[in-house]
């Protein structure tokens, strides 16, 4: 049987640390296990993710960002979600759509509607079955984010937009409890994972 799984979360709540880790976990346990992300995960994607990433781009405006991530993730979806998922096996992956309802919609404000349209056509209508919100306060977040040296274009907005972000995120898992759920990410590496590791293998069972 395959699982997808995604993980979300506002700037600095250490996604891509945590999701490693679980992916570790998981093939100890012998589960087949693709680890991928968003932007990116193809060749074309991480192109895509390059541009939206790039500090040279700030007059991009919002429904651009969401045409080239939905541009990237449907051939993600395509090239390797979708065909790992048909061979039962598990995917893990750092970011999904809710990323864009997040950002684009809670963060810039653009109509929710609109943006559920476009990525139902990206994904063919692909749903995670279980997505883990890693919540962090905003400042704390971006701190981490400086401290690591990792800054990118959509890092530099600014706070309000962050915290509209976050505030998205808290609102859709609230909304979804069968889908969601939520992970305080302020807590040390090793008991984020612990957490994580519980409700990853109590959906799995």
């Amino acid at each position: 049987m395959s699982y997808f799984i995604t993980l979300e979360g506002p700037e600095g709540c250490g996604k891509s640390t945590q999701a490693a880790t679980l992916c570790s976990a998981l093939k100890h346990r012998g589960y087949d296990v693709l680890h991928t992300r968003e932007p990116g995960g193809t060749s074309i994607g991480e192109q895509i993710r390059r541009i939206l990433m790039d500090m040279h781009n700030t007059s991009m405006l919002p429904r651009v960002e969401v045409l080239l991530f939905s541009a990237s993730r449907a051939q993600h979806v395509r090239d390797i979600i979708l065909p790992h998922l048909e061979r039962d096996g598990v995917v893990i992956c750092d970011r999904f759509y809710d990323s864009t309802l997040a950002y684009q919609g809670y963060g810039h404000g653009l109509d929710l509607d609109t943006l559920q349209t476009i990525t139902s056509f990206a994904t063919d209508g692909l749903v995670p079955d279980l997505t883990l919100l890693l919540d962090v306060p905003v400042k704390d977040g971006l701190l981490r984010k400086q401290q690591e040296g990792e800054w990118n274009r959509l890092d530099a907005y600014d706070l309000p937009f962050h915290r509209r972000v976050r505030e998205g995120y808290l609102h859709m898992a609230v909304a979804d409890p069968k889908r969601w759920q939520i992970i305080d990410a302020a807590q040390s590496i090793e008991d984020v994972q612990q957490a994580i590791q519980a409700a990853v293998f109590q959906f799995l069972v």
